[in-house]
């Protein structure tokens, strides 16, 4: 059994793929945007975690089932994500501290918050990595890198789905009855 331990890529570096014939720095410049997101996304997921964890209420199922499949749907962008990356020829970032660091989104501490506050700190969250993965859509069809700029897109118009459902979540209109009208 051979026991030696090699590093094969290092973490950070690129090597642009010949088959998808695109320049080195161009390359350097979508592996960092598609790490940014990857990091950004896991932040995500792991808030929205927390929140489908411990919610509570009378509307706690639909909520509970609604970030548990927001939290999927953050899971399967991470992974698309990553997979780009590596395609690319970049090391996607892997590390929870790295990619924590690595994060254009702060995370929420760890205190656990009413549901509402929850939820409006899930909706601030997605708006700002809209903005970012808006601004790198651009920046991969300027490189022509179309695979890349769709793949986003496709994520894109998940996210504002979910900032959208979110929003919904947050109107004042609901069937449960606050005890102080009672």
């Amino acid at each position: 059994m051979n026991t030696q331990e090699s590093v094969r890529r290092q973490a950070d570096s690129v090597e642009a793929s010949e088959a998808l014939r695109l320049e080195q720095e161009k390359v350097e410049q979508l592996v960092e945007a598609l790490n940014t997101d990857l990091a950004a996304t896991y932040v995500l997921y792991h808030q929205l975690k927390k929140h489908h964890w411990n919610v509570e209420g009378a509307e706690f199922l639909d909520i509970h089932e609604y970030l548990g499949e927001a939290a999927e749907d953050a899971e399967e962008a991470a992974d698309e994500l990553a997979e780009r990356a590596q395609a690319l020829g970049g090391v996607p970032l892997a590390g929870g501290k790295r990619l924590e660091e690595n994060a254009p989104v702060e995370p929420e501490d760890d205190d656990v918050y009413d549901i509402r506050t929850s939820l409006r700190h899930d909706m601030e969250m997605y708006g700002d990595i809209i903005e970012t993965v808006r601004e790198h859509v651009e920046l991969a069809e300027g490189f022509g890198d179309h695979a890349t700029a769709e793949m986003l897109r496709e994520q894109l118009v998940e996210m504002e789905e979910h900032a959208h459902h979110l929003e919904h979540y947050l109107e004042d209109d609901t069937l449960v009855l606050d005890s102080a009208t009672n």
